[in-house]
């Protein structure tokens, strides 16, 4: 038999939907404040959120008249047709966010607008309204939620402990500081201030309470703009990588949400920057013509979709590795790990993180940067052991400054060590000469100038349907960078040439390699795709640590990693190079304290 449910039902049904978690309430309350153009908002929760949410905002506030209706299922201000959904300029527009609350928890609120003598309270549980009177109150609005899921007891088995419960809201509050950095968010967790900032704008400020001083200190500019996108924020150097994408914050047109096509664009700007398995930090601000983006493809609004997937990625990737190749990314290695006093950062100043208006702005400053060249004019010393001049077109320097590097020696067989100005360098042979190698195939690849060697007998490789697949759609790439290929009946491929530009490996198995990796590549792809894999195999062909080298063979090889257009990591996102200050050598002998 079929029966039309009850309100009630509707409405737990309609809740669930929406309300997942603790979290969920407080995402849809802060998203409503923020859309009220609240400056200043607090939220307070006790017991991971179950017992007790409270949001309060010195927003525009609900008039007096609307508050109930307010509370009903879809009632929004925000929109007023279909047509409005393809032009969303708000966080909130369903009008589910109050009517889903109170459906699951006993809701209070209190709500007053700039031009109304009175506030108004109004009660409501599990959708009943139990009063609503006039009090005093200041202009704005407060919002509590008390007792979640109370008469939905099989949704609230399902919770996690308190303390899980209240780490998914303080990563949701750390994510609206972060986005809105011109509102003041205080956050209270059992009576405990977790998250106060300031509403000064200052994106670095709040990364500095949420993150801390190193990562705050190892921080890039960003700041880009076309026709259809705007991308402004801050990324990490690769140094502050992290094995998993906790670390990567994007927000489009002030909304925190997941994407594919973003995340993508970010990691691949890092290109070998980052070693496997490894993701940056960035905190980026990324504005779209609302008309270009569907919001309104998930309850929680937390997936978008775009009408023009590629060009975000594009815009989004351009932007970050532009950040990137404007600074010299060489990992600064202090001596001594446990060191107190960084860059201007002094104890004093780590006593006083909430006073974010008294912080000098030096706290925030990074290391200064060795300026290297990227294409140093070369003169080669007739000592080996003499210093190597270089001369700069770098407006760093002064006409009459001549910075050169002086080749010191080997350890270990596989580390030199530089001196450079008043740093010391050490190179790792086996990285600086991949990385030469890596840009020298890319550079040919990219102008066609690729031979191939003829194999005879030729060599049979097995492929499996899938990966079969892939050669076939893609096989004008391995024919541009050297391989002849053809079917030599069942799962059996013949491989007829290879290419003749990297010696010492086994073309054979390269290309089975490269092949699984476009089986298995997915999301965007590019035409240097094949030949990034290329390239990043032919660590195989450098020289290895362990092997010794005469001065001779480092002082070509430190000339040729500085001509690279990325000297400073491997294809595998090992750096090449790490540095040591005078100061710190002579902190470390007391010379200096």
């Amino acid at each position: 038999m079929i029966k039309v449910l009850s309100k009630e039902t509707i409405d737990k049904i309609a809740a669930g939907e929406v309300i997942e978690r603790p979290s969920s309430v407080v995402k849809e309350l802060v998203e409503n404040s923020v859309d009220a153009g609240a400056n200043i908002i607090t939220v307070e929760i006790k017991n991971g959120g179950t017992d007790l949410i409270r949001v309060t905002d010195n927003g525009h506030g609900i008039n007096c008249e609307e508050v109930r209706t307010a509370f009903l299922r879809h009632a929004t201000g925000k929109i007023s047709d279909a047509e409005d959904l393809m032009a969303i300029h708000t966080l909130g527009f369903r009008g589910e966010a109050l009517s889903s609350i109170a459906a699951v928890t006993r809701t209070e609120i209190i709500t007053k607008t700039q031009d109304q003598l009175t506030a108004v309270r109004y009660r409501i549980e599990g959708g009943e309204e139990l009063s609503y009177e006039e009090i005093g109150a200041p202009d704005g609005t407060t919002i509590v939620a008390r007792d979640l899921f109370y008469n939905v007891p099989a949704r609230k088995k399902f919770l996690k402990t308190a303390i899980t419960e209240a780490s998914h809201i303080t990563d949701l509050i750390e994510k609206f500081a972060l986005s809105h950095p011109f509102i003041s968010f205080r956050y209270i967790n059992n009576g405990q201030t977790k998250l106060y900032t300031s509403g000064n704008g200052e994106i670095k400020d709040i990364i500095y309470q949420i993150y801390g001083r190193d990562i705050t200190n190892s921080l890039i500019d960003t700041e880009y703009c076309s026709d259809n996108i705007s991308v402004k924020g801050l990324i990490g150097k690769p140094e502050v990588s992290r094995p998993n994408r906790n670390f990567e914050n994007y927000f489009v047109n002030g909304r925190y949400i997941k994407s594919t096509v973003i995340a993508k664009a970010i990691e691949d700007a890092y290109e070998e920057r980052l070693m496997q398995h490894q993701f940056p930090f960035s905190v980026l601000i990324i504005d779209i013509s609302p008309d270009a983006m569907d919001v309104n493809v998930h309850p929680t609004k937390m997936d978008v979709r775009f009408s023009a997937p590629f060009e975000v990625y594009d815009e989004v990737s351009k932007a970050v590795k532009s950040a990137l190749n404007e600074h010299i990314l060489i990992p600064y290695a202090s001596p001594d790990p446990e060191e107190k006093v960084i860059s201007g950062i002094d104890t004093e100043t780590e006593k006083n993180t909430l006073k974010l208006n008294s912080r000098p702005a030096e706290a925030f400053e990074t290391k200064r940067e060795m300026p290297l060249p990227v294409k140093p004019d070369w003169t080669e010393s007739e000592n080996k052991a003499a210093p190597s001049q270089l001369s700069f077109d770098k407006s760093d320097f002064a006409a009459s400054q001549k910075p050169f590097y002086r080749l010191i020696g080997q350890v270990f067989s596989t580390y030199w060590i530089i001196e450079y100005d008043s740093r010391m360098l050490i190179m790792d042979q086996h990285a600086a000469h991949e990385k030469i190698y890596y840009e020298r195939l890319i550079k040919q690849y990219r102008k066609a100038n690729v031979s191939s060697q003829m194999i005879n007998p030729p060599c049979i490789i097995t492929l499996s349907d899938t990966e079969a697949a892939a050669l076939y759609e893609n096989i004008n790439d391995f024919s541009s960078v050297g391989y002849e290929i053809e079917h030599f009946g069942g799962n059996e491929y013949a491989v007829r040439a290879v290419p003749d530009n990297l010696p010492s490996i086994n073309k054979a198995e390269l290309l089975k390699e490269m092949i699984s990796g476009y089986a298995e590549e997915v999301g965007h792809k590019d035409a240097l795709l094949i030949l990034e894999k290329t390239a990043s195999m032919a660590c195989k062909a450098a020289v290895k640590g362990g092997q010794r080298l005469s001065f001779a063979e480092a002082d070509i090889l430190v000339k040729e990693l500085l001509e690279c257009d990325n000297p400073y990591c491997c294809p595998h996102g090992r750096p090449t190079m790490i540095e040591f200050s005078l100061a710190d050598l002579e902190k470390k002998f007391k010379r200096i304290v």
